[in-house]
């Protein structure tokens, strides 16, 4: 959360009275740009009144009343029509908001709450966020009233956030005459009771002040300060909302004045200057009909929730905006609309959430926990993408797109802002890395064809990521266990050859048997096969694996497996170079400084080696800059590292997303800036940057060429890691298919070597006159060769 700074003494938060409003808007609005940015959030709702009648009185509300011939409850079925419609709709939040405890005063909810098989309004409540959780997977957001503590803490297991409004401290307006007279739960030590025991249950809260119903500014000052009060306790108040009085027909308040527009502001710009930073501030726009771009000038960074299906119940005669007009107003004003979960970020871990609930926030969520804007997963064909976003560019992102291309050195805080793009910045961002791509590289395309060859898929470790490797217990994951025989090995690399590949990539689990003779024996058996072939293998974790068996130093063994025939190594096992983001998704791993001493031992050897980032899962923003840095300042020390190759994870079959930890990988706004990133962060020490065409896709890989990358990979022949995660993009993309994608996207394609040399043509020619692969035989392990097993990859 961002670091607070001093607080606005109460004397000085009420000077705020009689301040000026123009000098108030531009304070408010630069302490919310200073803590949100250009980030204008509203969350996708579905509105669900799971009833309408309320034990209160409130002189301004209609919920209070019941209506003739209408049911007090929405029924389950009622609610799960109205909860998948919102689902089908992209809405990640269920906004259940009620009337409190209708059942103290009406018979009819009594009667309805009985026939339901329900006690009471919260126990009805629970029921039905547990079944819209699992029917939808759509996340509740409750609005229940005046809760104690047990009834607050049961509802936090089934929600990730709760709300309830303060609207005001003022006890008079619970007089007679007041607008709170004759309701019981609209006290406010009662309501501020509430406010408190969330937060000492640690529930991620909503409140606010409700303006314009006889309170003076004074008192909305002091409610202010009440909630500033119970966070600076608890840390639990993520949103304050300041919602303006509106007359509505047949209530007692019909004829009452409403705050005019100035007043709303000073009371937004109020709040904004009085709550701490970390706190948003949210005004609803439907309550200031066609000015509500003005709400901006006042420092709110929130619409709150609208929705693409139901109304606002709680004010029908005022719908939201639509919201391509809410984006069009934003992005006047130079900011950027950005779709959140009914939690905010900073609210949406294992502190904050129950367990039940984290699997939802992990799946509805991006890298910077607010809504994922898409629903795919790489290694899923790419769905049509909305026409790119027009604007001008921030004039921060502007400014960091300048000094990279101008080879200054960003830094962490610097590449963090290029990932948090938005709207036409995303646009920008890209665009400025491609540029910088024919600047430093020119319109050619390079790719190499290659084979890969997966030799085991044991393994001792067990990585969250990973559906590939086979450990104990793993075989309900895809595939059997194998390990290949040198004679299957020397057979692949020679039908590569034949088929006109110029490399073999070869990697595989870390068997408990191999030692480092093992990939030693696996150098001489391609060597003895194909003397001429190029051999790209080894992960750092298995170049140590190897080492330590026999051993050696990382030098020693390294400048063994070069003479035995080893010519780069794959700069994979990098995950992310962040041991806090390595200790939950591999924690037996190597660790990052590990990983970092073993690829600048090669680069000391004179072998050349690749980095890679594998994204998308429980890592952030500030994880890839941080990985970013190190590959950078690596290869200002080595200069051993060819290209940089992001790779997106993969989600469907690895245990950590099926676990419900994962997110369900990087959406694809933060694979097009992953690239673009790259090109930009990593100038100009790395100057070619990789797109996978396994895990995007031919039209994924087309967007990432048109935003910094230059360099499409291998052909593969054989890929096995990323379809055992689930990918659906097939095992080989021919070099005549690679050349047609390049063409289609006016640029040159061109054959490369492993280490970016030519290849002659005849080599050439061979590739383009390939025979169909012969099938590949998965040789079992030894305790399972009872028969040989033939598969086709």
């Amino acid at each position: 959360m961002i670091a607070n700074p001093p607080p606005l003494p109460a004397p000085e938060a009420h000077a705020l009275v009689d301040a000026p409003l123009p000098g108030l808007l531009t304070r408010a609005a630069a302490v919310r740009d200073s803590a949100f940015g250009v980030n204008q959030t509203w969350s996708p709702k579905v509105f669900l009144p799971l009833t309408q009648l309320c034990r209160d009185l409130c002189h301004y509300c209609t919920f209070s009343r019941p209506r003739p011939g209408q049911r007090a409850y929405m029924t389950p079925d009622e609610v799960l029509e109205v909860a998948r419609a919102g689902a089908a709709a992209g809405c990640t939040e269920a906004l259940f908001t009620l009337g409190d405890k209708p059942e103290l005063r009406f018979a009819q909810a009594r009667r309805e709450l009985a026939e339901l098989g329900h006690a009471t309004t919260l126990d009805y409540l629970e029921a039905m966020c547990r079944l819209v959780i699992k029917e939808t997977g759509l996340i509740p957001h409750v609005n229940a009233g005046v809760m104690d503590a047990a009834d607050i803490a049961r509802l936090r297991r089934v929600s990730a956030s709760q709300g309830l409004m303060l609207e005001t401290v003022a006890d008079r307006l619970g007089e007679k005459g007041g607008a709170h007279y004759r309701s019981p739960d609209k006290v406010p030590a009662v309501r501020l009771a509430t406010i408190r025991a969330a937060g000492e249950l640690k529930v991620p809260f909503t409140t606010g002040i409700l303006i314009g119903i006889g309170e003076t500014r004074a008192e909305r000052i002091d409610a202010l300060l009440a909630i500033r009060e119970l966070h600076a306790e608890y840390g639990h108040i993520a949103e304050v909302i300041v919602q303006n009085f509106r007359a509505k027909s047949r209530t007692p308040m019909a004829d009452a004045d409403e705050p005019d527009m100035d007043d709303l502001l000073w009371t937004i710009a109020a709040a904004r200057l009085i709550l701490p930073p970390d706190v948003t501030v949210q005004a609803p726009p439907n309550l200031a009909d066609a000015m509500f771009p003005r709400l901006m000038d006042a420092g709110i960074n929130d619409w709150g929730g609208i929705s693409p299906v139901t109304p606002d119940h709680v004010n029908p005669e005022r719908p939201w905006p639509a919201v391509d007009k809410l984006r069009a107003a934003t992005e006047a004003a130079g900011r950027r609309l950005v779709a959140r979960l009914p939690v905010y970020p900073g609210w949406t871990g294992p502190d904050w959430q129950d367990a039940a609930i984290l699997p939802l926030i992990a799946a509805s969520s991006d890298a910077e926990h607010y809504a994922r804007a898409d629903a795919w997963s790489p290694g899923l064909p790419l769905p049509p993408q909305p026409e790119p976003s027009r604007g001008a560019c921030s004039p921060h992102i502007a400014r960091l797109i300048e000094r990279a291309q101008a080879g200054e050195a960003l830094d962490e805080d610097d590449i963090v802002a290029l990932f948090a793009a938005r709207g036409p910045d995303v646009e920008h961002v890209c665009a400025g890395a491609d540029a910088l791509r024919r600047a430093t590289r020119g319109d050619e395309v390079t790719f190499v064809v290659n084979r890969n060859i997966n030799y085991t898929n044991i393994c001792a470790h067990a990585c969250g990521f990973c559906a590939f490797s086979k450990g104990r217990g793993a075989d309900n994951l895809r595939g059997k266990p194998y390990d290949l025989d040198l004679s299957e090995v020397a057979r692949r690399a020679h039908e590569a050859v034949a088929r006109g590949g110029t490399e073999v990539c070869m990697q595989g689990g870390i068997h408990p048997a191999y030692t480092g003779e093992t990939y030693l024996k696996l150098l001489g058996a391609v060597k003895a096969a194909e003397p001429g072939l190029h051999i790209h293998a080894f992960s750092p974790l298995e170049v140590r694996h190897g080492a330590e068996t026999l051993g050696l130093s990382l030098a020693d063994y390294l400048t063994r497996l070069k003479a035995a025939g080893l010519g780069s190594l794959p700069g994979t096992a990098a995950e992310i170079l962040d041991d806090e983001v390595r200790d939950v998704i591999c924690p037996d791993k190597l660790d990052t400084a590990e990983w970092l001493e073993t690829v600048e031992a090669a680069h000391s050897v004179g072998l050349k080696t690749t980095a890679t980032i594998m994204f998308g899962h429980v890592d952030t923003p500030r994880h890839w800059a941080r990985h970013l840095i190190r590959v950078r300042e690596l290869q200002a020390r080595s200069g051993g590292i060819t290209e940089f190759v992001p790779l997106p994870f993969v989600p469907m079959e690895a245990p950590m997303a099926l676990r419900g930890i994962a997110r369900r990988g990087p959406t694809f706004r933060e694979v097009r800036l992953m690239h673009a990133a790259a090109r930009l962060a990593l100038h100009p020490q790395i100057t070619s940057i990789q797109t996978s065409w396994v895990k995007l896709g031919p039209d994924g890989v087309a967007a990432c060429l048109n935003g910094g990358a230059n360099d499409i990979g291998g052909t593969l022949m054989d890929e096995s890691i990323s379809r055992a995660a689930g990918a659906s993009h097939g095992q080989e993309m021919p070099p005549y298919e690679m050349e047609e994608l390049i063409r289609g996207l006016g640029r040159q394609p061109h054959q490369r070597s492993t280490l970016y040399g030519e290849v002659d043509d005849l080599t050439r020619a061979r590739g383009r006159q390939a025979a169909p692969l012969t099938p590949v035989v998965l040789t079992p392990p030894k305790k399972f060769k009872q028969k040989e097993i033939t598969d086709v990859e």
